[in-house]
């Protein structure tokens, strides 16, 4: 037997007190309300779907074993084909993470259990750490996984200026809009207020990768903003940086504009970072 609707079978079952049945009429109070506090996994499944008995279990072991750090939502698309149209379930099983009422991260098929472990890393903090630990070391090989954390952590504390940062800076990198507005959003007492101001212009450098480049300084300023848009970063620096010494006069020393901002970005600690700013420094004076 699994659980009565919206509710575990058992208080005291340690294996079954974090995995709900939801249908329609619980959804809104099981899923969408408890996702306030920590995320909800929903497991959208069917009895005739054998990858899906083959993923349930194991999804609910994990959910005992996390101990109310996320919670299991069980839903049967048969009995509630208005939920699964809703979140657009095309094939089963389908399993999302909402959290804050949005769903944050998804699979669908039957994954091993590494494979699961995995993927819930990316929004649950390991025991004894925190989001924003599990953030940081994220960010250098999983840079999506990393922004997912971020927004996670900004649903709790909307004011938290080192994820708004770092979020702000992974998307600038990746070319969104949302950098630059999430940036702005960092108050000026915040230790990272002077960083976020000289990034924000890097922007307008990255947009030049898609801008029509017309003679030798506009050409090699657009190969150093696609080089920074597909996170080679030495390639970026190193074009800039003689684009510096060949040519102050574009874009008004647009070229060392954009290296220092690409060092605010990127900052101190980054393994080239500390390098280029000697260069640079060597180059101008």
């Amino acid at each position: 037997m699994i659980l009565e609707t919206g509710q575990p079978l058992n208080q005291t079952d340690t294996a079954h007190s974090y995995v709900m049945d939801v249908d329609e009429r619980s959804f809104q109070t099981a899923v969408m309300e408890r996702s306030q506090d920590v995320p909800v996994v929903i497991d959208f499944w069917a009895p005739w779907c054998a990858p899906c008995r083959q993923l349930g279990p194991t999804l609910e072991r994990l959910a005992a074993e996390a101990q109310g750090a996320w919670v299991l939502a069980k839903i049967n698309t048969d009995q509630n084909q208005r939920l699964a149209q809703m979140f657009r379930v095309q094939g089963i099983p389908a399993v999302m993470a909402v959290y804050q009422g949005k769903v944050v991260e998804q699979f669908t098929g039957a994954l091993p259990e590494s494979q699961v472990r995995a993927w819930l890393k990316r929004f649950v903090p390991e025991q004894g750490g925190s989001l924003i630990d599990a953030a940081r070391e994220l960010e250098p090989h999983d840079p999506e996984a990393a922004i997912s954390r971020y927004r996670l952590l900004l649903g709790e504390q909307p004011d938290h200026s080192e994820a708004l940062f770092r979020l702000g800076r992974l998307l600038l990198l990746q070319g969104e809009a949302e950098g630059p507005a999430t940036l702005r959003q960092i108050p000026g007492d915040s230790p990272f207020f002077g960083r976020a101001q000289a990034a924000l212009p890097l922007a307008e450098f990255l947009a030049a990768a898609d801008a029509d480049a017309n003679g030798e300084s506009a050409t090699h300023f657009q190969q150093a903003a696609r080089a920074a848009r597909a996170a080679n970063y030495e390639a970026a620096m190193q074009t800039l940086l003689t684009l510096v010494a060949r040519d102050r006069a574009f874009r008004d020393d647009g070229a060392r504009k954009a290296l220092l901002a690409l060092f605010a970005v990127l900052g101190d600690d980054h393994p080239l970072v500390p390098g280029y700013r000697r260069r640079l420094a060597s180059t101008l004076f």
